[in-house]
C-alpha cells in the first residue's frame, strides 16, 4: 500500500456514529456538489446554444439528488433519472423527490433500467457523473451507451461526462477528508496497468472511534481521455470538449473548468468532456 494520508480528527459533540449514518446522506455531503454541477451544465449548454437548457437526463442518477435541484432550479426544467439499483432509486425518491413541491415532482421521472437500453428521447443535456460509466470496463459496452445516449438528445444536445485522472490515481493510497461531525475516507486498493483496471473503496470514520468500511466500492475500468474522445466521435457525437479544472494557486482545484486542448500533467486533475451532438 502508498502512504496513508491522514488528518488528526476534530473534537466533535456530533452523535453521528457508524451505526446510526445514513451512508447515502453522507455521501451527498462528501462527495456530490449538484449545485456546481448544475451552473456549469447551464454556463456550457448556454455558451454554445445561446438558450437556456430545460431537459436533462441523469444516468446512473443514484438517489436522484441532482434530478431534484435541476426540477428546483427552473419551474420549466424537467429530469429523468436512470440507474439500475432499485434500492438506491427508492431511498432517493423518498428523500430527494418526496420532500418537493407537487409542481416539482410531477416533472421528474425515476427509471429503473440499464442505462444502454433506456428509451426516452429529446433531452438536452445527458450526464453521467462521479465516474459512474467507469463501471463499463469493455469498449463495445461503453460504445453502446453513447450510442444509447446519442439517440436520446436534441440535434443540439450535449452529452457531458466527469473524468479524473493523473499519475496518482494509478497509485495505492488513502486519503482523508474531514467533516463537522465525520471523516470521509477515500482508498485506492488496486490498480492494474495492464487492463486499466482500478478498485476503489469509500469508507466513512466518526467522532466515537467506529467506522463504516466499504460503504462503497467501485470496481471499474480508468479511461483515458483520449480515449473518450476517439470512442464518443466513434458512435456520431460531432465533437467533444476537454473542460479542465483551474489551479488555486496552492496547487489545488479552484473549481472553475475552461475548455482546454493542452495542459500540464498535473498528479491528479478533474476535468468533464463535453460531446456534442
Amino acid at each position: 500500500m502508498g502512504e496513508a494520508k491522514r488528518k488528526k480528527k476534530p473534537a466533535s459533540k456530533s452523535g453521528l456514529t457508524a451505526k446510526t449514518a445514513d451512508k447515502h446522506l453522507l455521501y451527498q455531503r462528501a462527495v456530490q456538489d449538484p449545485e456546481t454541477d448544475i451552473e456549469f451544465l447551464e454556463q456550457v449548454f448556454r455558451q454554445t446554444n445561446g438558450r437556456a437548457p430545460l431537459s436533462l437526463r441523469e444516468d446512473f442518477c443514484g438517489t436522484a439528488l441532482m434530478c431534484a435541484l435541476w426540477a428546483k432550479s427552473d419551474p420549466k426544467r424537467s429530469a429523468v433519472g436512470v440507474d439500475f439499483d432499485e434500492q438506491v432509486l427508492e431511498w432517493g425518491k423518498t428523500h430527494n423527490i418526496d420532500p418537493l413541491d407537487e409542481d416539482e415532482k410531477k416533472r421528474i421521472t425515476l427509471l429503473r433500467q440499464d442505462v444502454r437500453h433506456t428509451v426516452t428521447h429529446n433531452f438536452d443535456i445527458a450526464v453521467a457523473f462521479n465516474f459512474s460509466y467507469f463501471g463499463f470496463k469493455e469498449r463495445a459496452d461503453l460504445a453502446e451507451y453513447f450510442e444509447s445516449v446519442l439517440t436520446s438528445l436534441h440535434k443540439d444536445g450535449m452529452l457531458i461526462l466527469d473524468h479524473f485522472g493523473g499519475p496518482e490515481t494509478q497509485e495505492e493510497l488513502i486519503e482523508e477528508t474531514e467533516h463537522e461531525d465525520f471523516s470521509y475516507i477515500w482508498e485506492q486498493d488496486l490498480y492494474n496497468p495492464i487492463d486499466a483496471n482500478t478498485v476503489n473503496h469509500i469508507h466513512f470514520h466518526f467522532p466515537d472511534g467506529s467506522e463504516m468500511k466499504d460503504a462503497f466500492v467501485y470496481d471499474w475500468r480508468l479511461w483515458q481521455l483520449k480515449e473518450l474522445q476517439e470512442l464518443l466521435l466513434e458512435v456520431g457525437f460531432s465533437k467533444v470538449d476537454v473542460y479542465w479544472e483551474g489551479d488555486d494557486g496552492k496547487g489545488e482545484g479552484d473549481g472553475n473548468f475552461t475548455r482546454q486542448t493542452k495542459v500540464e500533467a498535473d498528479p491528479c486533475w478533474n476535468a468533464y468532456l463535453v460531446a456534442h451532438c
